[in-house]
């Protein structure tokens, strides 16, 4: 069997931790910053975890990481 190529777009957007769960960067930080809190724009820095439920299908496209 050939190896299964990773998806390139899922590996720069996801990383997985040492206990195995995957890891991603929050949206809505790209533009239209002005009109959100300082708070908001805070929280939206911090890294967070994808679902139990999407982390199957991202295993998927991310077979080697």
């Amino acid at each position: 069997m050939p190896k299964i190529k990773s998806n390139r777009g899922a590996v720069k957007r996801f990383r997985v931790t040492g206990s195995g769960k995957i890891k991603r960067n929050k949206g809505f930080k790209g533009h239209l910053l002005s009109g959100k809190t300082k708070k908001r724009k805070r929280g939206l820095r911090q890294a967070g975890l994808v679902s139990a439920s999407e982390a199957k299908n991202i295993r998927k496209l991310i077979p080697y990481l």
